[in-house]
């Protein structure tokens, strides 16, 4: 139920405004990559604004994503080695547990 009230809270607007905005802003520009290349610059692209915008935004949101995943290696880093160190001392416990119990509950002998 929360998802589909997410999808209309927030989804539906944020498509709506994506539509309308590619909708008035079709008309075409030239970007130019080449800071030297005076009158007729070499890296040149033609495409519509909007496409220019979405590009530049899932551009700049991939930049993110990745710098947030490097920074936060340590972390990743961190929890896997206390899962390791968790995953043994369990082990360890299971043993001790276990040999307690051998000690504290001898296995009874057969009858001669």
């Amino acid at each position: 139920m929360l998802h589909k009230l997410y999808i209309a809270l927030v989804v539906v607007p944020l498509g709506v405004i994506l539509v309308v905005f590619a909708v008035a802003n079709r008309h075409p520009v030239t970007v130019s990559l080449d800071p030297l290349g005076g009158d007729s610059p070499a890296l040149t692209a033609t495409m519509p604004l909007f496409l220019l915008v979405l590009l530049l935004l899932g551009v700049g949101v991939l930049i993110g994503g990745v710098a947030t995943w490097w920074n936060q290696g340590k972390w990743r880093r961190a929890a896997r080695d206390l899962a390791t160190e968790t995953h043994a001392l369990r082990v360890e416990r299971d043993a001790l547990k276990a040999e307690r119990q051998a000690r504290e509950f001898p296995a009874l002998a057969p009858p001669r």
